[in-house]
């Protein structure tokens, strides 16, 4: 949990008890709407929890479900507080990757507050710490995807790689298989940040040589083996694209990439050696999986990307290699090595904070071993540890050896991931959301009696997500909801008794706009073995598209089933 979400610490009353604090920070820019989510659940908005009746039964549980409520607040994004409103702090999670977050800032509080000197509760935050841990387990024993690696197949590259590191000072309890499958479903697992999708469906991923529990450091990279934008100001290209109106230090370093590739006696050789000829992302569509995108937004948007894309090349090519040909060769930098060079840096490219504060996209060597995972096993990495110099990947569940160790690539939406990734996240994703276009201005109301109404922006997801199908919910966004409520009742408050025949009438006319989105996306048939992998990407891409609409137009029916039975009991 970032720093700058929520302020924790242990304070110390005039009657000797003790008060743990997590306190919501304001500079989180969603403090508004989880602050009223505090209000209304009765929490004290100073964050206090005292400390007293230690020695009462089940103490610890009950103290660690407080702790747990406030943090699951504390640790919700947008997404989860659009979707859940002040159900985020239930105990029936929606999203495994925020109760992970949560109970791993709790875990990381508790920590501090040991090395603090807190002699007299020690034994009580031990007592936490401990049943912290338990759950984290306990979460990750749900989600736990077991895995067979297949051992007959070559990574001599990765090996190589591996060793380049290990003269640089790379520390890793990690290895890489070249394939490996799940042994629930025999598919194989091919969400590889550095393959991506081959046409055999192999991926690389990397394994935990060894049990690794919370707080281990799976892999750690001194600064001097990343690819950083120091190196680009130091190449014989910079006094020249320096000139260049405009230009960022990100393309900068994407081209500097394109021409280190074939530099034999670059530092990094052994890096750019194990990079893929392709990279199978979304940029890399033909026409014919273009057109089976017909129906989404997804559509325009990779239309777009690869239209800025190809802009972005034309306004610097032929011209650089035509006014400089022995720094900028023509045959290095071709439209295909250019797209290639974009997909490395949109798939491969890591935020990395540096001890001077500056923040870089950089390339991180062996990093991009580690595969995305909805709930991974790394959840906060990207900062350079100024006593080492070296960028860690600590774990914040535990990893068995064997198993395959993941990292977060972010938290996006999975068209985000087949344009820039070239894959689809296996299980369901919380943040596969689809925006709505509506008009979502709603005058004569205060945000502060009427929180439902502060949310300009509007989106749906698949409701197998909600634990509310019930009358009035029916599975679908509270806010969503109560948009259109307003619409037909201007003065309606949040705690109106609606009116039944008007609830009818909104889910008919969601029901009719979402059966309407459905034909649009029409039917997909996934059983075409000679498909490529492109178009194959895209249909299960739109399929996924249908099962969210076609779980929206359901729970619109059921709802008013239900709306319809009540009427008949007037």
């Amino acid at each position: 949990m970032e720093d700058d979400k929520m302020h924790l610490s242990i304070k110390e009353t005039e009657n000797d008890q003790h008060l743990l604090v997590l306190k919501l920070s304001e500079d989180d820019p969603l403090f508004q709407k989880k602050k009223k989510i505090q209000e209304d659940k009765g929490f004290n908005l100073q964050g206090q929890v005292v400390f007293e009746n230690y020695s009462g039964p089940d103490w610890t549980n009950k103290t660690m479900d407080i702790l747990l409520q406030r943090a699951r607040i504390m640790c919700s994004d947008e997404v989860e507080l659009y979707f859940a409103g002040v159900d985020v702090t239930s105990v029936h999670i929606y999203n495994p990757r925020i109760e992970l977050e949560a109970l791993h800032t709790i875990l990381s509080f508790l920590d501090k507050a040991l090395c603090s000197g807190y002699h007299t509760i020690n034994g009580i935050l031990h007592g936490l710490r401990e049943l912290s841990i338990k759950m984290i387990q306990e979460l990750g024993d749900k989600i736990r995807l077991e895995t067979i690696i297949v051992t007959n197949y070559s990574c001599d590259k990765e090996r190589y790689l591996l060793r380049w590191g290990e003269s640089k000072g790379v520390r890793s309890k990690l290895e890489v298989a070249c394939k490996f499958y799940c042994s629930i479903c025999t598919f194989i697992l091919i969400p590889c940040i550095i393959c991506q999708i081959d046409v055999e469906g192999a991926g690389r991923g990397a394994i935990a040589t060894e049990d690794l529990k919370v707080g281990d450091i799976a892999l750690e990279i001194p600064v001097s083996a990343i690819i950083s934008e120091e190196l680009v100001h130091e190449s014989d290209m910079f006094p020249i694209l320096e000139k260049i109106d405009g230009i960022s230090l990100e393309t900068m370093m994407l081209l500097w990439s394109m021409k280190e590739k074939h530099n034999p006696d670059s530092k990094f050789k052994l890096y750019f050696d194990a990079l893929p000829e392709v990279f199978n992302t979304g940029l890399s569509f033909g026409v014919d999986a273009i057109m089976a995108l017909d129906g989404t937004l997804l559509l325009e948007e990779t239309v777009q990307a690869k239209e800025h894309l190809r802009t972005q090349y034309d306004e610097l090519f032929p011209a650089l290699c035509n006014d400089h040909p022995g720094i900028f060769p023509t045959e290095l930098y071709t439209w295909d090595q250019f797209l290639w060079a974009c997909e490395l840096w949109y798939s491969n490219g890591m935020k990395v904070m540096f001890t001077d504060g500056k923040l870089q996209t950089c390339l991180v060597p062996i990093a991009g071993f580690l595969n995305h995972s909805l709930c991974p096993h790394i959840l906060h990495y990207g900062k350079v540890d100024s006593s080492t110099n070296s960028l860690r990947f600590p774990l914040s569940r535990p990893c068995n050896a064997g198993e395959q160790c993941y990292l977060s690539y972010g938290k996006f939406s999975s068209s985000h991931l087949v344009t820039f990734y070239g894959f689809l996240p296996q299980g369901e994703n919380p943040y596969d959301v689809m925006p709505l276009d509506i008009d979502a201005t709603i005058t004569d109301c205060s945000k502060d009696c009427c929180p439902l109404s502060s949310w300009t922006n509007h989106m749906v997801r698949g409701t197998w997500f909600s634990k509310n199908h019930g009358i009035f919910h029916y599975g679908l966004p509270p806010p969503l909801l109560y948009h259109f409520r307003r619409a037909q009742s201007p003065m309606l408050q949040a705690n109106t008794h609606w009116n039944l025949e008007t609830e009818l009438e909104i889910l008919e006319a969601l029901s009719s706009t979402f059966e309407d989105m459905l034909e649009t996306l029409g039917e997909t048939d996934l059983d075409d073995r000679s498909t490529s992998w492109d178009v194959k990407l895209a249909m299960e891409f739109k399929d996924q598209q249908r099962r969210i609409v076609s779980s929206i137009v359901t729970s619109c029916h059921y709802g008013c089933k239900l709306l319809e039975d009540e009427l008949l009991k007037k």
